[in-house]
């Protein structure tokens, strides 16, 4: 019958041969490798475990130092996220006749709190001759836009990400969304275009000045690099597991080996005949008696 191979299961009388068992070379060597493949999947726990941490860490890149917009991005190129959310500086010249307005949108300020109005949109073309959109500032829905400065113009503002284009505003004739992929196709001469968009830092009389808070930047951490980590400790925990329990079945063989050869040769310093009992020899035969 086999036995359980721990402390508590092996005589203390046996624990000696547990250990020698341990020590031959064979089960050293052994040893020597489910350690070796346990710190591998240690290392590779880690590895991943500070690839979950380091998508954890909270961008603290700064945002609120006005950059030159050239040295941020390029027009038909996708925005970077060094260039998102960041205080730029532009120059350039508005064009005439693509002024536009962006209804429905949604304003939240600390003072009125959330309230709707309409965005006006103007085409800005850049020193270099690239195309920018610039939302400048809030109308209440349904007015019209007021007289706006035409020329030359240097700003500063928000540089954000272009929004996705609304079906419904076709169906309705409106437009809700700062869709550079729309303006493309509603700006005559559009020419090479920024893939975002800039919120005006100072809203030009008449209209009300868009709020364009930081960007707010959240670690998140990443669960499954995490059980990726808690995968490779249990491998390599299993390592040390196998090496374990195929010396355990190695001492549970020799054991039972060595019961049977026991038992085999208690039964052969018995007697042959296996009764437990020794063979008696037949009394000699008496001889007849001779006369003198």
């Amino acid at each position: 019958m086999r036995t359980g191979f721990s402390a508590a299961t092996v005589a203390p009388g046996r624990m000696g041969v547990v250990w020698k068992l341990a020590r031959r070379p064979k089960w050293i060597a052994l040893l020597a490798l489910a350690l070796g493949i346990a710190a591998a999947f240690a290392a590779m726990g880690q590895w991943q475990l500070e690839r979950a941490t380091e998508e954890a860490i909270v961008d603290e890149r700064d945002t609120e130092t006005p950059e030159p917009l050239t040295a941020l991005a390029e027009p038909q190129q996708v925005m970077t996220s060094e260039a998102s959310g960041r205080i730029v500086t532009v120059d350039g010249q508005w064009v005439a006749g693509d002024d536009l307005v962006v209804t429905g949108r949604q304003t939240v300020t600390e003072v009125d709190g959330s309230r709707e109005g309409d965005w006006v949109v103007r085409h800005l073309r850049t020193a270099d001759g690239a195309s920018l959109a610039v939302a400048i500032g809030i109308l209440p829905p349904g007015a019209s836009i007021p007289n706006l400065d035409a020329g030359p113009a240097s700003l500063t503002g928000r540089y954000v990400p272009s929004e996705s284009p609304q079906t419904s505003d076709f169906e309705a004739g409106e437009r809700t969304a700062i869709a550079v992929a729309d303006l493309v196709n509603v700006w005559p001469e559009p020419g090479p275009i920024y893939s975002g968009y800039l919120v005006l830092s100072e809203a030009p009389d008449g209209l009300a000045t868009i709020p364009a808070p930081p960007p707010e930047f959240e670690g998140q951490l990443n669960l499954l690099n995490v059980f990726y980590a808690i995968e490779w400790v249990i491998f390599g925990g299993f390592a040390l597991y196998l090496w374990w329990r195929l010396m355990r079945d190695e001492y549970e063989k020799e054991q039972a080996e060595a019961e049977e050869a026991a038992a085999a040769a208690a039964s052969g310093g018995d007697g042959g005949d296996g009764s437990g009992g020794t063979a008696l020899d037949p009394a000699p035969a008496p001889q007849p008696a001779t006369l003198n």
